[in-house]
């Protein structure tokens, strides 16, 4: 479980005057992984680890092998969008057995 806090959009609120974007923010589940690797691996991650780390998770969830959990909404595609405001709660369930049974 990792908890992404959410960047407020101030252009969306400046360009729409809409202040709805203040109390809640648009994103997609992709922009929600990248924040949720650079949260997991820390401020002082070194830039071309973070680049691996947010490829391989991007890479899995298009690939199906796991699905994402935010806020209680499962998301199984990068481009859905989700609306979060103030901290978004993330875990990641594998699609893919653990252990495989092997018969003899």
């Amino acid at each position: 479980m990792i908890r992404v806090p959410i960047p407020i959009d101030v252009g969306t609120i400046a360009a729409t005057g809409g202040s709805i974007f203040a109390a809640a923010t648009p994103l997609r589940v992709e922009q929600l992984v990248v924040l949720a690797v650079h949260e997991a691996l820390g401020a002082r991650a070194p830039f071309d680890k973070r680049e691996r780390s947010v490829r391989t998770a991007l890479d899995g969830l298009y690939a199906g092998k796991f699905v994402l959990d935010v806020d209680g909404r499962i998301c199984r595609r990068g481009d859905d969008v989700i609306l979060c405001a103030g901290t978004a709660t993330l875990r990641f369930f594998s699609t893919e057995p653990r252990f495989r049974v092997q018969l003899r």
